[in-house]
């Protein structure tokens, strides 16, 4: 098993960087090391392609800055060749000029229009006609497992979202918030990947999940394979977040979550379940479980 980054195997002209964060803690120590294959992958494209830059991200544009090739920004910042303005969240959709057009995508997050955004840029570059450009991203509705709707019964909602990182956890609930003004928001996450199992984001996650008005942490799977001093502290995390004034449990099961969630939940609420597995289908037995409940 290639223990490497993927992109490596790759052989791009056109190559966009869009963030560049600590992740993957099984395989890197720190994140100097993921930085130095990002420079690998930038040294691959040769010097007739395009890399896309975002010209927000410190990390992105120091891994870029002596790449081969030519180098197009984008982003919020003045400096960007295609600077990202007037940016309005809506529900269900977003809005955002680029080189004095207008783009609307029907995602919700600031993530959504940086991703939409390098998208445009791409296809500028290769005289993608603007109208069709437009017509596109309007009717694009996104991937599964980001934000995915899985079902609503008794008027609540359930989300599936992969989000493992802390940025993309976050993100994911900023953007719910304003998908869903002024109802409340349950985050459900299950440390699963070989980062968050760790103790790396003890602090990290905390701070993204208490963006949430109610918090359950699952059980964290295989922890007895990490040596003890590396692992995440869930008890800590569910305390960090208690201490801000947010209602946060720790339920090992799936059977315990839904316990909690069951008569505590009411309509309009929405519940965004994050983790990078099936999670034992938790979405199904919520969707069960809240629509034989009486309110």
């Amino acid at each position: 098993f290639d223990k490497r980054s993927k992109f490596l195997h790759y052989l791009p002209e056109t190559l966009v960087v869009n963030n560049i964060e600590f992740d993957h803690a099984d395989i890197f120590n720190n994140l100097d090391e993921i930085k130095t294959a990002f420079r690998r992958l930038v040294n691959v494209v040769p010097s007739q392609g395009t890399i896309f830059v975002n010209a927000d991200d410190p990390n992105s544009l120091e891994v870029t800055d002596q790449a081969f090739t030519g180098i197009q920004t984008i982003g919020f910042s003045k400096s960007a060749r295609y600077q990202i303005s007037d940016v309005t969240l809506e529900r269900g959709m977003s809005s955002f000029r680029l080189i004095n057009e207008t783009y609307r995508v029907a995602l919700i997050g600031e993530f959504n229009v940086r991703n939409s955004a390098m998208a445009v840029a791409v296809a500028l570059q290769y005289n993608v006609p603007v109208p069709a450009i437009k017509k596109a991203l309007a009717q694009f509705r996104g991937v599964a497992r980001r934000q995915e709707l899985r079902g609503e019964v008794n008027g609540i909602k359930i989300i599936d979202d992969f989000g493992h990182h802390p940025t993309a956890i976050r993100e994911t609930i900023t953007a719910l918030r304003y998908q869903y003004p002024g109802q409340k928001i349950w985050a459900i996450f299950e440390p699963r990947s070989n980062t968050t199992r760790r103790a790396v984001f003890q602090k990290e996650i905390p701070a993204a999940l208490g963006l949430a008005d109610r918090v359950i942490l699952a059980e964290i799977p295989r922890l007895e394979l990490l040596p003890e001093k590396d692992r995440l502290d869930p008890l800590g995390v569910v305390a960090t977040i208690k201490a801000e004034g947010v209602p946060a449990f720790y339920e090992p099961s799936v059977a315990e979550i839904i316990e909690r969630v069951r008569p505590s939940a009411k309509p309009g609420d929405v519940i965004v379940v994050f983790s990078n597995g099936g999670f034992d289908e938790i979405h199904q037995k919520l969707l069960t479980e809240l629509g034989s409940h009486e309110f």
